[in-house]
């Protein structure tokens, strides 16, 4: 690759000296260059390697939208996270992208949509059942296993046992705990294959795609009508006609798994303990659910409607941790942004979780504020991407959460037990030690 110009460089020395922390949690060590270095900097990691990344939002609207078409994603999404999830939505490119996004599009509108609420307020329902009143609980597990389930009943209604569903959730963390390794310890890439732990998540994946494969061909056989979104994908048709093939409907269901359930029960944990923090914006969603449902006369979509706030509190949530916390982007012919050359192939890292609390950006950055949210603000904001490949599940996203929390809030007050909200960075942002107390409200 030829010299990318304008732009300070980290040395390989730098990266391989902090390895054990940024294994552990890269963004402080990426902080700290950002703070030293300004809002782009290089991160040479020897061997030819060598990595930008950027927190300066313009330069993120620049390769998401107004000059998207010469930015394509890195070969982290379509080689090393489709080795494991195969060319869905989240990991394919160029035509085969273009051609899945238009048949999947209209499965995710709000009309088809609309169908599909009661299924997952069923499933949140049965999941805050789960909830020990009284008593300090890990809330992330929880909420895994409520946003697993609102998937997989969105997806297959009951057509699927827990036995099943545990293997899938399993084959999801897992695959995810590996990649991080792989992606922060490429010097260990050759005792990885050697050892043998990358085969054996291929193979853990190879499982997971058999249970859907017979999921499929069960549905297919029987002919019934669920009103789910299994229902939906099959009698999608491509503009000639035809229908998606079965493998590539499996890399599919499995982008959804993990894009649909784990950053979901991220984005919830955090908004509890941001929640949990803060009682006067529990009492006004209460306050807002209780009108909401007088008004809704038990109309999902109408409830949903009728919780702004609640929308906002999420958004809120949904900038100080964003699950997606890095873009990535590959330049595909020569490129310049003011004053700064990428030649062809430059890899680009766009720093969400530092652009959503940059101090240009945003008023009290590190403050929880959903009133921020009172305009429609869209700009320095991208909690589910932006431009054509802005995350097709984001209303389904929104839906479950404001159900979520507007029902938790309801039945529950939050309060804190750690007073330090701790994260742990994977392929997503997770939350970590998320001790939480919940007191039944009277």
């Amino acid at each position: 690759m030829e010299d990318i110009k304008g732009i300070p460089t980290v040395s390989p020395l730098r990266f391989y000296t902090n390895a054990r922390r940024i294994l552990e949690n890269p963004l402080p060590f990426h902080h700290e260059n950002f703070e030293e270095l300004g809002d782009t900097f290089i991160l040479n990691l020897g061997f030819g390697r060598k990595i930008v990344f950027t927190r300066d939002s313009a330069l993120a609207e620049y390769a998401l939208q107004k000059n998207q078409k010469n930015f394509k994603k890195s070969d982290i999404q379509t080689k090393e996270v489709a080795k494991y999830l195969g060319h869905g939505l989240l990991t394919s490119e160029g035509e085969l992208w273009k051609k899945q996004r238009k048949l999947i599009q209209p499965t995710f509108n709000k009309k088809q949509l609309e169908g599909i609420l009661y299924k997952i307020k069923d499933a949140i329902l049965a999941e805050l059942d789960k909830i020990e009143p009284g008593k300090p609980i890990d809330i992330l597990p929880v909420f895994n296993d409520l946003a697993f389930q609102t998937v997989v009943k969105s997806l297959f209604s009951s057509a699927i046992g827990q036995p099943e569903i545990n293997k899938l959730q399993n084959t999801t963390d897992s695959a995810q705990r590996m990649l991080a390794k792989e992606l922060r310890q490429p010097y260990l890439n050759w005792y990885f294959k050697l050892s043998g732990k990358i085969n054996e998540h291929l193979e853990m994946t190879k499982e997971a795609r058999e249970i859907l494969k017979k999921v499929i061909r069960e549905r297919k056989q029987s002919k019934e009508k669920h009103e789910d979104l299994l229902d939906m994908l099959l009698d999608s048709r491509y503009e000639d006609g035809s229908e998606i093939t079965e493998d590539q409907l499996i890399d599919e269901i499995l982008v959804l798994f993990t894009a649909g359930y784990e950053t979901s029960s991220n984005a919830l944990t955090f908004t509890c303990e941001l929640l949990a923090k803060n009682n006067q914006i529990q009492e006004k969603i209460i306050e807002e659910v209780r009108q909401a449902k007088n008004l809704a006369e038990d109309d999902l979509m109408v409830l949903y409607t009728k919780c702004p706030y609640s929308q906002k509190v999420i958004k809120e949530a949904l900038r100080l941790y964003p699950p997606a916390y890095f873009l990535d982007r590959v330049n595909i012919e020569d490129d310049e942004f003011r004053g700064k050359s990428f030649p062809a192939g430059t890899n680009i890292l766009i720093s969400l979780y530092e652009i959503h609390r940059h101090k240009d950006n945003w008023t009290d950055p590190e403050t929880f504020n959903p009133e921020r949210f009172n305009e429609s603000r869209t700009e320095n904001y991208y909690p589910f991407g932006a431009g054509p490949r802005k995350c097709i599940g984001n209303n389904f996203a929104m839906y479950e959460m404001v159900i979520t929390i507007a029902e938790l809030v309801s039945r529950y007050q939050i309060s804190e037990v750690k007073k330090e909200i701790q994260i742990q960075p994977l392929i997503t942002l997770k939350p970590k030690n998320a001790i939480l107390r919940f007191s039944p409200r009277k």
